[in-house]
């Protein structure tokens, strides 16, 4: 089976504050579902990219440590979940259920 990368998108400036109960009751359930299927290898949440610290090799052989994400975009992984699926197509089902629980875009990508 191949391991896919379940990925969900939160916007530069997302406020956690704003999940309520019924989307962590959703994300629970879908959690218990993923693991009674025997799919969900890990998951987890992160915080927000504002807390990120990006390292860059030099041409010096030194690493330059700065604050915040490597990419300048408008969306940043939120969390994700690493799970076990016959196929792409079982990915993207999980997918699909897990951008409805978690109200947000979700990237389903596999590992090499």
């Amino acid at each position: 089976m191949t391991q896919y990368l379940v990925a969900i998108h939160h916007p530069d400036d997302y406020d956690p504050s704003r999940e309520g109960a019924a989307m962590e009751r959703d994300i629970d359930v879908l959690n218990e579902e993923m693991e009674a299927a025997g799919v969900r290898i890990f998951a987890g949440g992160l915080r927000p990219a504002r807390s990120a610290k990006s390292l860059r090799a030099q041409s010096d052989g030194k690493v330059l440590i700065t604050d915040g994400p490597y990419l300048e975009t408008k969306e940043h992984i939120g969390g994700f979940w690493v799970l076990k699926a016959a196929d792409l197509n079982e990915a993207l089902e999980w997918g699909r259920k897990a951008a409805v629980a978690c109200r947000a875009p979700v990237e389903v990508r596999p590992f090499h």
